[in-house]
């Protein structure tokens, strides 16, 4: 019975137990609550007020703005104005009523569906960018409509920063308020930058298709939306594969939002680009090619977007050298110095400051080739290196790993790739041993490709990407310069120039800073890269000197008059197949020349665009494969009038040495002179000394009985100590 009672009693405090934790448990609750309203009243204020403050130091919106973007001014390497950039730019404005259904269609698929929709701000479009910018940290999706692009363009800067992000949201929906939305978006289709110094789409239509706006196809209207986004990499004329695969992810979008049929979608995705396109002929702008590099440049300056470069104002430094630019272009374009086999006779050439990576001229195309828009044959890599990859992917960083010195001795002789496949000289012809410095001289491939093999693939790859080579894949076969994409001269400028500056890599570099209107300016100066060794530098230079000034060098047409110059020939051949299909008996498909002195270092790339153009004729009289040579000593011999120059300096690194021909070994008092060779070496990898001649090492009996009676008198001296 007391137990029972027990039990009731204790029944009877539980619930008041758990109604006095539940008590508890909401006091807790209420005070949590509590401060985090208070918090977010507080972030609520704060933010209220820094939003404020960003709105009020908003720019007003200028009437006088809205009519035209503001173009870049460029500047030489003296800060002298290129002329007036103005007349470089081609823009005609077109009424909202005179642009076709299908272009507004395309454009507004493409980067604002929400147009006629939304109030200035897109708030779907805010949200999922909010979600990435989280993710993957701001800037990394934009929510923009094209009301914010117009803003952005024409009254801020292109920062990625909140406060940038906020002014435009702001300025867009205050534009909204005071401007319809077929007068933004006329706006917006007048200003916008289509490449090649084409702004709005009335020129754009006329520059790619030779079209009024009223004649444009789906195919055209949606080619015309894609290109915007990244005017340089999305122009078609030099870049169609990446222009079409864009164009159909417009048509697509079209599609989806039922501005076209998926009939017409088909049609329109399945027509090559190149039927598309068909330029009117324009009067090309002074120094075109360099100024191409200078926009890509630019454009991929972070927190610069594509757009702005063509519409802010920008003033930008360049690098260019007026002088040696006018002489490049004249040198290519006329027959007065080269005489060039025919007008489909291509070259690209990149002059460039040894020390700096400073790029001061570039010719990027021969002659101007009416209705198509010219490869900028210096700049864009596709094209064979061949030997000329020697220095860079095989001894080079054989040298550097290894240590080799000038007379190291390589063996000439039949050689394989890993695969099996046989690996030919050009003359089909071994030597034997021969020295490294003969190697390069000669340009024997057995050679080469056995130091890529001794380095490995790794290895050599990390050192041509030192040296700004880029090599996403790479095999045995790079080591004779058989890429699969190629490379341009401008980059083997760059890669060769950090031999000639002590192992030092400066990227090459057409831009030195940007100013913005508001004051900003941004310096644009490459960060040095330690490439390689001193040793290696100076010791590839050195053999390199020899292919141009050695009796069998063959870059002797090169040599310039009193300059120290160090390259490296280069050409390509055709295979087989092609050699039938196109009926070439002796030719080659690339001819390269690159090299430098102390002060300048020149690149220089000829050929045919394609394989149905012609080839580089090799047969007996023919001067076609001289052509590069001849090209880089004019050049440079014109760029160094006026310069002091200096000879390479050797490094405390290496040292000079006289080398027994026959041994390689250290060359004694009794060599004779003629068996003495003068070679470098790496400090510490010095051979040992050579013996005496025979008869002088083996005595005879009486020389035998003077050292014995010597040695104990020396005997003697030692007691007496």
């Amino acid at each position: 019975m007391l137990e029972r009672t027990n039990s009731r009693q204790e029944t009877g405090k539980l619930p008041q137990r758990q109604y006095n934790k539940k008590i508890k448990y909401h006091e807790i609750g209420r005070k949590i609550l509590k401060t985090f309203v208070i918090l977010f009243l507080v972030i609520m204020a704060v933010g209220g007020i820094s939003v404020f403050v960003i709105i009020k130091k908003a720019p007003e919106l200028d009437p006088d703005k809205l009519i035209l973007a503001q173009s870049p001014q460029i500047f030489d390497i003296n800060d002298e104005l290129i002329g007036n950039i103005n007349t470089a730019v081609n823009r005609r404005s077109a009424d909202i009523d005179d642009i076709p259904q299908v272009l507004k269609d395309a454009v507004i698929s493409t980067e604002d569906v929400r147009f006629y929709e939304h109030f200035g701000i897109d708030i779907r479009r805010i949200g999922g960018a909010i979600l990435s910018n989280i993710n993957n940290g701001f800037g990394s999706q934009g929510a923009s409509t094209i009301t914010q692009q117009v803003v952005k363009n024409l009254f801020l800067t292109a920062d990625k920063t909140w406060t940038r992000k906020i002014q435009e949201q702001y300025l867009a929906i205050q534009l909204e308020q005071e401007y319809d939305k077929d007068e933004i978006l006329e706006i917006y289709l007048n200003v916008i930058y289509f490449s090649d110094s084409r702004y709005g789409v009335l020129e754009a239509a006329d520059y790619y298709f030779n079209k009024e706006l009223l004649e444009l196809t789906i195919a055209d209207a949606a080619l015309l939306a894609a290109i915007p986004q990244r005017p340089n990499y999305y122009n078609p004329f030099k870049n169609p594969e990446a222009a079409q695969i864009r164009r159909n992810v417009v048509i697509d979008l079209m599609e989806e939002n039922g501005k076209i049929t998926t009939k017409d979608a088909e049609i329109a995705r399945n027509i090559p680009i190149e039927e598309q396109l068909q330029k009117s002929q324009r009067e090309v702008y002074p120094y075109q090619a360099f100024l191409d590099q200078v926009l890509i440049e630019v454009e991929a300056i972070d927190g610069i977007e594509a757009s702005d470069v063509y519409t802010m104002g920008l003033k930008i430094h360049t690098t260019l050298d007026p002088e040696i630019q006018q002489y490049v272009e004249h040198i290519m374009q006329s027959q007065d110095v080269i005489e060039f086999p025919d007008h489909k006779f291509q070259a690209g050439i990149t002059v460039m400051e040894t020390k700096t990576g400073k790029v001061l001229a570039i010719g990027g195309s021969r002659v101007q080739a009416e209705g198509v828009r010219n490869w900028n044959w210096a700049t864009d890599p596709r094209r064979s290196p061949g030997s000329s990859i020697k220095p860079i992917l095989d001894y080079g960083p054989a040298v550097d790993e290894f240590k080799w010195s000038t007379y190291h001795q390589l063996l000439d002789e039949p050689h394989t790739y890993s695969n099996g496949t046989p690996v030919n000289n050009y003359d089909l012809e071994y030597r034997g041993s021969i020295p490294l410095r003969k190697a390069m001289e000669t340009s024997r491939n057995v050679t080469a490709v056995k130091a890529f093999q001794e380095v490995g693939i790794e290895n050599a790859k990390t050192f041509g990407e030192r040296l700004g080579i880029e090599l996403d894949t790479i095999e045995e076969a790079y080591s004779l310069g058989g890429f699969k994409t190629g490379v341009s001269s401008f980059q083997m400028a760059g890669a060769y120039g950090a031999f000639g500056n002590n192992g030092t890599y400066n990227a090459p570099h057409t831009v030195r800073k940007v100013e913005f209107p508001n004051g900003k300016v941004i310096e644009l100066t490459p960060k040095e890269v330690v490439a390689m060794n001193d040793y290696t530098a100076f010791i590839i230079t050195d053999i390199m000197r020899t292919v141009v000034e050695g009796s069998e060098g063959t870059g002797r047409l090169a040599a310039v008059s009193g300059i120290e110059i160090a390259g490296k020939t280069g050409s390509s051949n055709f295979t087989e197949q092609e050699k039938d299909q196109y009926n070439i008996s002796d030719g080659i498909k690339d001819s390269w020349f690159v090299g430098y002195s102390t002060e300048l270092t020149t690149s220089v790339w000829t050929g045919y665009g394609n394989n149905a153009d012609g080839y580089i004729d090799t047969s007996a009289g023919s001067g076609e494969g001289q052509i590069a040579r001849l090209l880089f000593k004019e050049v440079m011999t014109y760029a160094h009038e006026d310069r002091d120059v200096a000879n390479f300096v050797q490094p405390d690194s290496v040292v000079l040495l006289g080398i027994e021909r026959s041994t390689g070994l250290l060359a004694s008092d009794f060599t004779p002179s003629g068996e003495i060779v003068y070679e470098y070496y790496v400090r510490g990898t010095e051979p040992a000394k050579a013996l005496k001649k025979k008869d002088e090492t083996k005595p005879d009996k009486r020389r035998r009985k003077e050292d014995k009676h010597r040695r104990d008198e020396d005997d003697d001296d030692d007691d007496d100590d």
